[in-house]
């Protein structure tokens, strides 16, 4: 049985997550962003599978910033009153541990199947 530390098993228990809520966190990973461009990165991402209304989003970003993954961001050009999202360094380990999660079951996946056809 694996030993795990009080970090890591919150982590565990928070995945996996759900495929919008990883293309948000993943939207997040190289730079902060506004609403509306976390929205269209998303779709773009997703090549239009995943199209998040305003609603949705929002509700998942007030989740993500009550669990402390992510962060309100203060740019230095304020002036259109948007408000900018960032990962903090635990949204940042979440969301590793999600690729890594996934990483294992593909490995597994890739495997099991090589073996079938065998």
């Amino acid at each position: 049985m694996a030993s795990y530390d009080m970090s890591q098993k919150a982590i565990t228990e928070s995945l996996p997550l759900s495929e919008p809520v990883l293309l948000i966190l993943l939207s997040l990973a190289g730079q902060p962003q506004h609403g509306y461009s976390i929205l269209k990165d998303v779709e773009r991402m997703s090549d239009g599978r995943v199209v998040l209304s305003t609603g949705t989003l929002y509700g998942a970003l007030r989740r993500l910033l009550d669990d402390d993954w992510i962060e309100r961001f203060e740019e230095e050009d304020t002036s259109r009153g948007r408000q900018a999202y960032r990962l903090t360094p635990q949204g940042r380990r979440n969301l590793q541990g999600e690729i890594d999660r996934m990483k294992n079951l593909t490995r597994l996946a890739t495997l099991r199947v090589a073996t079938k056809e065998s």
